[in-house]
């Protein structure tokens, strides 16, 4: 992966703050992959962007990840953590089959590619008015080719796909691209029940990257007041040559 310097990185958490959700992960993602078409990203599998995403947490601070909620289970409430490992995250790439998904289903034949962030921002921007609705505008969307009773499906009949096929759709995406969701089973050390908790990488690593980004501008202030430098000489600094001349800057 190409390291992204701190003002590329800045300049993606100064972008990010007037974003939210779908916006910020794919700013996230052009700085995971910043050699990438802008059109890549939106229509790469959303386990591959994930894992892009995880590949650029572990190069930005490391592989322990820690996870900290509560329990969901009335009356207890106790906190939960657990540890994950970002590397071996990285490594949970789409594994979709050559042709796309096929399947088959009472009288329908329908190849579908993988899902991808721009699906379901389209979706999104739909506003569908129940779940099923959304699961048959992205099912739509994805479908590659479909054929129902031996001939080509129409464009009603594809935006109608019955439950079944929409079930079976979503069971070979979930198996070819086990990374487009991340749900952990967290158990609970005072009641034992078991809390569920999805992992929305990019969210995740926003939150970290807001952080980073508000430190490091308060040590270019501490840093610029002290010594006259300007921004871009000061983001040139190491990591360790910055903290140094911080402690330099405590001590005197």
């Amino acid at each position: 992966m190409t390291v992204t310097g701190p003002a590329e990185l800045l300049a993606t958490w100064e972008a990010g703050l007037a974003e939210r959700g779908a916006a910020r992960a794919l700013l996230l993602h052009r700085a995971a992959r910043p050699d990438a078409a802008p059109d890549a990203l939106a229509t790469a599998p959303l386990g591959e962007r994930a894992a892009d995403l995880f590949a650029l947490r572990r190069t930005l601070f490391g592989d322990r990840m820690e996870i900290t909620l509560s329990c969901t289970v009335p009356g207890c409430g106790a906190a939960l953590e657990c540890e994950l490992d970002a590397g071996e995250l990285a490594a949970a790439r789409p594994r979709p089959p050559e042709g796309g998904l096929r399947v088959d289903e009472g009288e329908w034949t329908v190849r579908f590619r993988l899902p991808a962030a721009a699906d379901l921002a389209a979706v999104a921007a739909a506003r569908p008015p129940d779940g099923t609705t959304a699961r048959r505008l992205l099912a739509a969307r994805c479908a590659l080719a479909a054929r129902r009773a031996g001939r080509q499906a129409t464009a009603e009949e594809l935006a109608a796909l019955p439950d079944p096929v929409l079930k079976r759709f979503a069971a070979a995406a979930e198996d070819a691209d086990p990374g487009a969701e991340l749900t952990l089973e967290i158990a609970c050390p005072e009641c034992g029940a078991a809390t569920p908790a999805e992992l929305d990488i990019a969210a995740y690593l926003w939150t970290e990257l807001d952080a980073w980004a508000r430190d490091l501008l308060l040590d270019v202030h501490l840093l610029a007041a002290a010594y006259g430098w300007s921004e871009p000489e000061i983001l040139a600094l190491s990591p360790l040559r910055r903290r140094y001349y911080l402690e330099l800057c405590a001590d005197a």
